[in-house]
């Protein structure tokens, strides 16, 4: 054998795939989506071998990117690793709006300088890194704009046919980004859920592999690497508070699934935050249902948004993310659209960053809990600033 051609194992310690709602065990070894229990059909999750005894010092002088973890995520084969150099993202102190924020430390964890300018590249990264180890040569999702412009640039990447369908009202630059990395992209006069039927639809007929928002197993493993890299930056002491953007609420979810690994690997010990998932009004079933202790979401459209990315009427994995609220002892809220232009235009001229609108209803968020005391004097918070408010230019009145 060629010496280029020599396979050089990641050392994953990838075991196989298990449903949380079932327990039912899947191969990971060959092509997955959702639960094979047609009861179920839940989001997978990829189980590791973490009682290895595996130490933090395999850390030490690896590349500042998310596949530093790669004994936890799920490609077997270094050369099918698709990467653009994602993750390890910043954690940046508020500075100067401490008239807010006195009496805790308050943090942005800044996903904007990822590719394509969001979080949706961890994901996005370990998803087709998987599609391409298991042979899938054309992949197709529904997105409200980030997840389309990543998967278009990881697909050209890795020399793999994407589509994308996208609501009509998407901003132009979302549509504009996927057609330059040269994804077909579709648009749909409706949501994303309209987008999601669509996607199915044609998925069967043109055998198109779907890395729809939870409905397969590996874009979870790339979120989950905000977990690794926060307890890693808070040199392995969590923060009290984590505020995120709720729309299909992936990233709450790995975060969360990170914690518990992490536990496992004995890296951390069992002191967990109080996980806070942020809606936008338009699309609140996420926060009703919590309200009201249920343990599913009602759907929920209310129309348009400036944060593309909250507008998910009923998230796949609701259950997950509700279970998450409530183990960790979490809260939900929501934020209308003038209270995130608000909150976007403060931190842009208090702080010198220019956010998401996903990202401000965040620091709103975080005021109102504060004003209720239900963030106490001392507690450190994080939120997590999920992509670059350029791409949201045209929704936003300066």
């Amino acid at each position: 054998m060629v010496a280029n051609q020599i396979e050089i194992e990641t050392g994953s310690l990838l075991v196989n795939l298990k449903c949380p709602e079932c327990g039912t065990l899947h191969n990971a070894g060959i092509i997955n989506t959702v639960c094979i229990n047609e009861s179920c059909k839940s989001t997978l999750f990829a189980r590791y071998n973490l009682n290895t005894g595996i130490k933090k010092s395999i850390l030490l002088g690896r590349p500042a990117t998310m596949w530093r973890y790669k004994e936890f995520l799920p490609v077997i084969d270094e050369k099918n690793i698709v990467t653009l150099g994602e993750g390890f993202t910043p954690i940046i102190p508020i500075e100067n709006l401490e008239n807010v924020t006195s009496g805790n430390e308050v943090f942005w964890k800044d996903e904007s300088g990822n590719p394509t300018g969001s979080f949706k590249a961890r994901g996005i990264s370990a998803a087709v890194s998987k599609a391409k180890e298991l042979g899938i040569e054309a992949i197709a999702t529904p997105t409200a704009g980030n997840a389309g412009g990543a998967l278009a640039a990881y697909a050209a990447r890795a020399d793999m046919k994407a589509v994308v369908y996208m609501p009509k009202l998407t901003p132009k630059v979302f549509k504009d980004e996927c057609r330059l990395y040269g994804a077909e992209v579709v648009e749909v006069d409706g949501n994303i859920s309209d987008c999601g039927r669509l996607v199915n639809e044609q998925s069967i007929i043109n055998n198109w592999f779907q890395v729809s928002t939870l409905k397969e197993p590996y874009r979870l493993e790339g979120k989950k690497t905000m977990g690794y890299e926060i307890a890693e930056q808070y040199n392995w002491q969590l923060p009290d508070v984590i505020l995120y953007p709720t729309g299909g609420g992936t990233g709450l979810i790995g975060i969360w699934k990170a914690f518990d690994e992490l536990e496992q690997l004995g890296w951390i010990d069992s002191k967990r935050p109080r996980m806070v998932a942020v809606q936008s009004e338009s699309c609140d079933g996420i926060v009703k249902a919590f309200k009201d202790g249920k343990y599913t979401s009602e759907f929920a459209d209310g129309g348009f948004t400036i944060a593309n990315g909250l507008r998910v009427p009923k998230p796949y994995a609701d259950k997950v993310i509700l279970r998450v609220l409530r183990e960790s002892k979490g809260d939900a809220l929501t934020i209308s659209d003038a209270e995130m232009s608000a909150a976007l235009k403060e931190i842009a001229r208090n702080e010198g960053m220019l956010i998401a609108p996903e990202g401000a209803a965040l620091w709103q968020a975080f005021k109102k809990l504060k004003a209720s005391l239900w963030i106490q004097p001392g507690e450190k918070v994080l939120m997590i600033n999920t992509g670059s408010g350029y791409k949201y230019l045209e929704n936003i009145e300066v």
